[in-house]
């Protein structure tokens, strides 16, 4: 198995990490997670050396999953203009069982590194004095724990699916560090003793973790309870902000829930219910109101302190994201190309879906941009659009920016990335690039309202709330789209009578709102929707716009629902049983 092994213990381990940066609360893993030649630390010196001890746990933190994915190049949303990608080559028609661009299965090596972290948890004299011993003790238990389920659910979200019989299949679940030595050949599990499992250490997680990091003895849980204050908040400070605490542990069990409810596996009305608990009182802390500057949270410097962002990376100064995806006439590669799909998907200014006969606003297929949503000009570098002060055009005069103008460079569809992209960064033809800070996200409260959202309409239709949940999904969406479109009255979204409507809208505020932010191509599969929609462009010539197919997605048929086990996991463990059709 593929899973990360370790020679007697932990003789080959490598880890190379400063305790002080860590105390800083995950300040540039990468650079931190290097690994040093020399530094080679066995199992004796990790538990008298705390922060060698603690490089296991943020090697797990490390792996944790942002929005830099792009699998939206593989979905409707996009396509990429690199010939080589994995996932280009995956959409049209070589996934298979051994090339699988997509799969998470690597994602236990992750989970063995925090299961080898709580096997010495233990014997680790975390601080001299005793009281923040233990404190820190049940801080980085409860993290590991959490690290744990959300590796863990990353593998299933990614191989979870049904056998050749119809059973629906879950992945192993590993609670002990195994070395090189044991027995990794164990059968898969039911998909809901898998969820079961990721739940439990989740709730495990909860009970040992602060529900939030802060340096306010008002945020002390229990404060009645806590007999030294200070001690507490020493361990539990504003200082450890980007790691997993309860209020983040409850976010992801939302997210879980959901996963496991949608109709490509469980379909039930029990389990959207377990995912409403989990997210509304989280929603009910900012008093069910979306943050106002959600649509455009990436803005400036001042962002990584934006109440829309749940959790995040640590802000890093780079230009990595705009070296890849600005224009070439910015000197950037234009990597991402948005599709005429999603394009299309944004609707009038008004809310109407474009082209709506009752909309107030006429869409004209020559000037397709004018009078819509105002987030596709936030999202989406269109013919004649600006990313900062520079204007971009893609039609045929543009010797660069236009359609296929520069191989590997300019847009195959006629539209260039412009979301999480920061304008003020500059890339020179020569000399220093200007850089800027960037985060990586890892969940925002957009996604918590569109849960509850999509959870209370599979539930009880459009104008269902649970039980002391005070939004309905009508009310959220409500929310969503005044934030977006600053409208007073929504008569689209008011004129939505049933489940089946609502759910459409659901599907298609959470398509645009969370657009290449990784979601998408997991969306379709819990959804149980059609994956092989062909990808369109736009182009612009002497004579007016024309929409074009770019490329198929190959997906068609059942089996690509659920992506397969590894291959060459499959022939090493005889237990394992693979998705079917693969």
């Amino acid at each position: 198995m593929s899973y990360f092994k370790y020679n007697n213990g932990m003789k080959k381990i490598v880890i190379g990490l400063l305790f002080s940066a860590i105390m800083m609360g995950l300040i540039s893993c990468e650079e931190l997670l290097s690994p040093v030649d020399e530094n080679l630390i066995g199992d004796d010196f990790a538990t008298v050396d705390p922060s060698s001890a603690e490089g296991l746990l943020l090697n797990a933190y490390a792996g944790v999953l942002g929005q830099y994915q792009f699998t939206s190049v593989a979905t409707d949303d996009a396509v990429t203009n690199q010939l080589t990608s994995g996932y280009r080559r995956m959409a049209t028609g070589e996934l298979t069982a051994q090339f699988n661009p997509a799969g998470r299965w690597s994602k236990y090596e992750d989970i063995f590194y925090v299961n080898k972290f709580l096997s010495i948890i233990d014997q680790v004299k975390w601080q001299e004095d005793s009281l923040l011993n233990e404190l820190t003790y049940r801080r980085l238990k409860g993290e590991a724990l959490a690290l744990r389920a959300l590796h863990h659910f990353y593998v299933l979200e990614g191989h979870a699916g049904k056998d050749a019989e119809g059973n629906l299949l879950g992945i192993p679940y590993f609670k002990e560090f195994i070395d090189n030595e044991g027995n990794f050949n164990v059968p898969r599990p039911s998909f809901e003793a898998t969820i079961d499992s990721i739940v439990a250490d989740f709730d495990s997680a909860y009970a040992y973790l602060p529900y939030v990091y802060s340096s306010n003895p008002d945020d002390i849980p229990d404060k009645d309870t806590i007999y030294d204050q200070d001690a507490y908040l020493t361990v539990n400070s504003q200082y450890y902000n980007n790691r997993i605490n309860g209020q983040i542990v409850r976010a992801l069990q939302g997210r879980v829930k959901l996963f496991a409810a949608s109709p490509a596996f469980l379909n039930s009305a029990e389990v959207y219910q377990e995912a409403v608990s989990y997210v509304s009182p989280l929603v009910d802390e900012i008093n069910f109101l979306l943050p106002s500057d959600g649509i455009e949270y990436y803005e400036s410097d001042l962002d990584s302190d934006n109440p829309e962002v749940l959790w995040r990376r640590s802000v890093a100064e780079n230009a990595n994201q705009e070296q890849n995806n600005f224009p070439p006439s910015l000197n950037g590669n234009g990597n991402v190309n948005p599709s005429q799909n999603l394009v299309d998907a944004f609707p009038m200014a008004d809310g109407y879906p474009r082209g709506s006969s009752e909309s107030m606003y006429d869409y004209d297929p020559n000037d397709p941009y004018v009078n819509r949503d105002p987030r596709l000009d936030k999202y989406i570098l269109v013919n004649g659009g600006m990313i900062g002060s520079n204007t971009i055009y893609t039609d045929k005069s543009s010797e660069q920016d236009g359609v296929n103008q520069v191989s590997q460079k300019s847009t195959r569809t006629g539209y260039y990335l412009k979301k999480l992209l920061r304008p003020d960064v500059i890339i020179p033809v020569s000399g220093n690039v200007v850089v800027q800070n960037h985060y990586e996200v890892y969940f925002r409260y957009t996604e918590l309202f569109l849960i509850l959202a999509e959870a209370q309409n599979e539930i009880g239709g459009p104008n269902y709330r649970a039980n002391g949940v005070f939004l309905s999904a009508r009310d959220i969406l409500r929310l969503s789209r005044r934030r977006a479109l600053d409208l007073f009255s929504d008569p689209y979204l008011e004129g939505i009578s049933s489940q089946d409507e609502m759910r459409s809208l659901i599907r298609n505020e959470r398509r645009l709102e969370l657009c290449f932010e990784g979601n998408r191509f997991w969306d379709l599969r819990r959804w149980g929707v059609e994956l092989d929609e062909p990808v369109y462009g736009y182009y612009k010539d002497e004579t007016g716009y024309e929409q074009i197919e770019v490329e198929k997605r190959l997906f068609e048929g059942d089996k690509y629902t659920y992506m397969p086990i590894p291959y060459s996991e499959i022939l090493k463990f005889s237990a394992l049983v693979q998705n079917a059709g693969w």
